[in-house]
């Protein structure tokens, strides 16, 4: 099973090495990728400390206008409930979203209908809702979700789509949300509920619903199966791949290929990313730490570049109109820690694996392409 990014950043998990299929070939012209995105969730608070990001010339610039250089064109925002960090709330949301659509980028918004990090191994509540049992939970996604995006349209950022759940594998709002015996009566409702609030505040946002089920189609099946019979609607399959927790690329290939066919939805990959160096730039172990943690890729620059043109070429071919490299602006910013509850002190285990280096330059072989 996939492993959560809460255990990832807050244990260190070492990296499987895990072989890759045979050189991808290049795309069908028949097919291209539309959306071409980047997570930068934690860019607002690494510019606020001081961070300065440079283009692959060295020439210094705004992340957003570096990153749109490199081929981007969608944005990925995660939004908590209510962080102790401050960060990453409806209130930073809002306001980096206007940077974001000034840009003339499109806007993903990421609700972890939580206070801290939701993915496959934790899918806890936000403190304000501990207490409420499913029915008032319904009630909890809906208006959170509808007051968020309405007013991100307020201020003329409507969000282009949402994500309803992040990694939701087994549901969400634990323990009422979770997948038990199959049952997805309970998921069923909050994803419902999630859907008709993003409808009801604007009716062209597209709805995404996200696991991190590219390692399997058995298990990506089951999720979409579960939820399918539910009622559930959704305009968009989100998976998350990478290759040294979900395997082959001609395994995701097969479960992009075979969501599309069997849902009849666009697919995306939601999350992707890969390291450029083993070097540890503040102290706390980086989640992935192998030399090569897929085989045939190099933990360099090259190495990085050459994976995600993989990744792209691959999910291309096999019908997914976009891919989303998680977090390419996290380089290693003292007080930018991975820890919501800690932000100040706490490290950032992912900053080998972001685009641009310790200097906050990005890599020059890197691009996200149509």
């Amino acid at each position: 099973m996939t492993v959560s990014r809460t255990g990832r950043l807050a244990l260190f998990v070492v990296a499987l090495t895990l072989p890759l299929a045979p050189p991808v070939p290049a795309a069908s012209a028949a097919n291209s990728l539309s959306v071409l995105g980047a997570d930068v969730s934690t860019v607002q608070r690494a510019l606020d400390l001081g961070a300065k990001y440079a283009d692959a010339a060295g020439v210094a610039g705004d992340p957003l206008d570096i990153l749109k250089g490199a081929g981007v064109n969608y944005v990925r925002l995660r939004v908590w409930h209510n962080p102790r960090s401050g960060y990453n709330n409806k209130a930073k949301v809002l306001q980096y979203a206007r940077a974001v659509k000034a840009k003339g980028l499109k806007l993903l918004v990421d609700f972890h209908y939580s206070d801290t990090w939701a993915d496959p191994d934790s899918q806890s509540k936000p403190a304000a809702w501990a207490s409420h049992s499913i029915g008032r939970l319904q009630t909890d996604v809906h208006d959170y979700t509808y007051d968020v995006c309405s007013g991100l349209k307020a201020q003329g950022t409507t969000p282009d789509s949402v994500q309803i759940g992040n990694e939701i594998n087994t549901g969400m709002l634990w323990n009422d949300g979770k997948v038990v015996n199959n049952d997805f009566t309970n998921l069923g409702l909050l994803l419902k509920a999630g859907y008709t609030a993003t409808k009801a505040c604007n009716g062209g946002t597209q709805v995404v619903v996200h696991t991190a089920d590219a390692d399997s189609d058995a298990h990506a099946r089951w999720f979409y199966d579960g939820i399918r019979a539910q009622g559930v609607q959704w305009d968009i399959t989100g998976l998350s791949y990478y290759c040294y927790w979900h395997g082959t690329m001609a395994n995701m290939a097969g479960v992009v290929s075979d969501m599309r066919s069997r849902y009849g939805k666009p697919v995306i990959l939601a999350e992707t990313a890969y390291p450029y160096t083993t070097a540890d730039d503040d102290g706390t172990p980086n989640v992935i730490s192998s030399a090569q943690p897929c085989a045939g890729y190099p933990a360099t620059p090259a190495g990085q570049a050459a994976n995600f043109t993989a990744v792209q070429n691959t999910a291309r071919t096999a019908g997914a109109i976009g891919v989303f490299y998680w977090e390419p602006t996290w380089y290693a910013v003292n007080g930018n820690g991975w820890d919501p509850a800690d932000i100040a002190r706490s490290g950032n285990g992912w900053e080998n694996q972001a685009v641009f280096d310790r200097g906050g330059r990005l890599n020059p072989q890197i691009r996200w392409s149509p």
